[in-house]
Formats: C-alpha cells, sequence, structure tokens
C-alpha cells in the first residue's frame, strides 16, 4: 500500500475494524498502514478500531494458551500507534495492556435512544433492565440510569457446561409484568442471549428486546436470533452484518458514526473524550 498525499507533520487518523469477513486480514492492513504512516512521518497516529478483535482472549484460562489481546496491543503499539480509539472493549482491563492512551467509547446510550426515540411503543410497561451475566451488571447498570423510564435493575447468573453452551439460567430480580431490556458489549453465538430470552419469557417477562454493540454472529447465531423469544434486537454497525442476518425480522442496526466522529473531533482539538457520556464511572 502506498499513502496518497503527504502526512508529514499531520494529526492522522486511521479507521479500521479487525473484524469478519477477514480478521487477521484486516489486522494486518491495519498494522501495514500505521506503519507506512509513522514513517511517513506523522506527528501523531491514531487508529480507530470500532471492533477490537481478539478482546475476548485476556487471560490464560488454559495452560499453554495465549493472551491475544496482549499481543494485538504490541503489534499496534510497535507499527506505529500513539493512541487508540476503539467502542466497547470486551474487558476493561484490555486498556492496561497498551502503553499508550486508549479511549473506549460506549455506544449503549446511542443503542438506548434509538429504543426510546424509535420504538417507544415497545416499553408500554414497566421496564427492567437485564444483565445476561454477572460481568455486565455494570453496563446494565447505566442503561438503567440512561432510561427515561424508572427502570429497575434484574442479573442472569448462568452457568457453562462448556465455551458457547450454557447449562443453567437463575433470574436474580422482579421480570413478572414487565419489559426486560437485555444489554451486552457483544452478541457472539447468541447462546446467552437466546437462552436468557427464554428464561425471561417463563419468569413472566411482558416482551424481550435485547440490545448489543458488536454483532459477531457466529455459527448458528442468526438462526438462534430468528427463533428466539426476543421481539426487538438493536446491534450497531461497528461489525458488518452478513445479507442472512440482514433479513432477521426484528433486527434493527444503529450507526456509531456520529460518536466516533465527536470523540475524534475531541482527540484532535484536545478536548475531553468522557464527556461524551453521562454517568460513564458506573460502566468503568
Amino acid at each position: 500500500m502506498e499513502i496518497g498525499e503527504s502526512v508529514r507533520g499531520k494529526d492522522v487518523f486511521v479507521i479500521q475494524p479487525t473484524c469478519k469477513p477477514n480478521v487477521n486480514g484486516s489486522l494486518m492492513e491495519l498494522l501495514v498502514m500505521l506503519d507506512a504512516c509513522s514513517r511517513a512521518s506523522a506527528e501523531r497516529i491514531t487508529a480507530v478500531i470500532p471492533y477490537y478483535g481478539y478482546a475476548r482472549q485476556d487471560r490464560k484460562v488454559s495452560p499453554r494458551a495465549p493472551i491475544t489481546a496482549k499481543l494485538v496491543a504490541d503489534l499496534l503499539t510497535t507499527a506505529g500507534a500513539d493512541r487508540i480509539l476503539t467502542v466497547d472493549l470486551h474487558a476493561g482491563q484490555i486498556q492496561g495492556f497498551f502503553n499508550i492512551p486508549v479511549d473506549n467509547l460506549y455506544a449503549t446510550a446511542e443503542l438506548c435512544n434509538f429504543l426510546e426515540n424509535e420504538r417507544a411503543d415497545l416499553l408500554d410497561a414497566d421496564v427492567v433492565v437485564v444483565s445476561p451475566d454477572a460481568g455486565g451488571v455494570r453496563r446494565a447498570r447505566y442503561l438503567a440510569r440512561l432510561m427515561q423510564k424508572d427502570a429497575s435493575l434484574a442479573i442472569i447468573d448462568k452457568r457453562r457446561a462448556q465455551p458457547g453452551k450454557v447449562e443453567q439460567m437463575n433470574i436474580i430480580g422482579e421480570v413478572s409484568g414487565k419489559v426486560a431490556v437485555m444489554v451486552d458489549d457483544m452478541i457472539d453465538s447468541a447462546g446467552t442471549m437466546v437462552a436468557a430470552a427464554t428464561a425471561l419469557k417463563d419468569a413472566g417477562a411482558t416482551r424481550v428486546l435485547a440490545l448489543g454493540t458488536h454483532a459477531v454472529f457466529s455459527g448458528p447465531a442468526v438462526e438462534r436470533i430468528r427463533n428466539s423469544a426476543i421481539e426487538l434486537m438493536c446491534v450497531t454497525d461497528t461489525i458488518p452484518l452478513t445479507d442472512e442476518a440482514r433479513k432477521i425480522s426484528g433486527l434493527h442496526v444503529v450507526p456509531v458514526a456520529g460518536l466516533l466522529a465527536e470523540a475524534i473531533a475531541n482527540i484532535h482539538l484536545g478536548g475531553s473524550v468522557s464527556s461524551l457520556f453521562t454517568d460513564v464511572e458506573v460502566i468503568n
């Protein structure tokens, strides 16, 4: 690759997600672009990564396993990135894998705005915000604060038989007679979301809605969602959807371009990125 114009002394933003259909190819393209900008004497280089690939491999879960989220962080820094801008990291501690500044944006507010402004008709009863696992409680609490209605909170306690397969689910909190709004940072195989939706319906929820930032949709995800109790699912465009996924009834894609644009402008002008969020401390 070759950059088509001079970037010497410029504040450069390289926008590139590391997601399907070619995760490794996208990552390699990003590294090559960063290296080219660095060698062209750019003043500062910010890698804008809407979806940070390999984020889920952030610790050793078995002997002789890699920590690829750290490896990718090292690669980006070595290639020339001076700053990282991303959306909803799977684990906040990944920011500590970098020795350069990392701005982690939250798409929860964008999803909430869409739900309340475009599909307020679905919020016709008391609302309960549901975290599909214990790790997402802070995100759910943040959404509950953002909701215009006085939303309560519930948690799904899940037991996994093996990776990607949920064995048992228990609901902590009152959901009977309420509209359940689940929120998560990503929807991968959708096994957890779909099983949680069934459990919420069985517990008396009037309807189940789902919000997720990154629509990974691997394996049987599309078929599971299509046959689930989820009435509406909102995801962002950090990952492009397949043609099959776009046909899911009740699936809406919320753009995050405006959020990224505001963050880029604030970084370039020396402004605050955290000012883009309300009560952001509850999900840090």
